[in-house]
């Protein structure tokens, strides 16, 4: 399991002065990539290949309150990928500085080529890296009925 260890700044605050909605987010994001780049997606790596990520859905489960003062850990579970691993899914969890969970989210995206503008494969050397990470007891291979599993789309789409 991957971990990364964020200080609650003053800007990651809401109104009612614990983590905001928009910092957890920015904390998985940054989990994502952290671990992402160690596996060789980068920058550099996704613009040779003119790939770039995209968020399906990210669905938060709020357990209790955080506020700062203390650090908390983002976690990183693989939990599903396609065959071609167009498609992918992890789960995030949130620990205080004493280990309790205190938030969960489920997220699930894709790869897009950036000069097409569509949902594309992964190139082989990114599916091979992918193939070496860690996966959850539930990972399971996702198909595209996956991705549409918590909404109806509209048929004019």
């Amino acid at each position: 399991m991957f971990f990364k260890e964020f200080e609650i700044r003053w800007s990651d605050l809401d109104a009612n002065r614990h983590l905001a909605n928009s910092a957890y987010i920015n904390f998985m994001s940054h989990t994502r990539m952290a671990y992402l780049g160690q596996l060789g997606f980068n920058q550099k790596s996704m613009a040779h290949y003119n790939i770039g990520p995209v968020v399906f859905y990210e669905h938060m489960y709020y357990f209790k309150e955080v506020f700062p003062g203390k650090p908390v850990k983002v976690s990183l579970g693989f939990k599903g990928m396609s065959k071609d691993g167009m498609f992918f899914e992890f789960q995030h969890d949130f620990y205080n500085s004493e280990g309790k969970n205190f938030a969960r989210c489920e997220m699930m995206g894709a790869w897009m080529d950036l000069k097409e503008r569509k949902l594309t494969d992964l190139p082989q050397v990114f599916l091979d890296a992918f193939h070496k990470m860690e996966t959850t007891e539930d990972f399971k291979v996702l198909t595209k009925a996956d991705t549409r599993k918590h909404v109806q789309i509209p048929v004019d789409l």
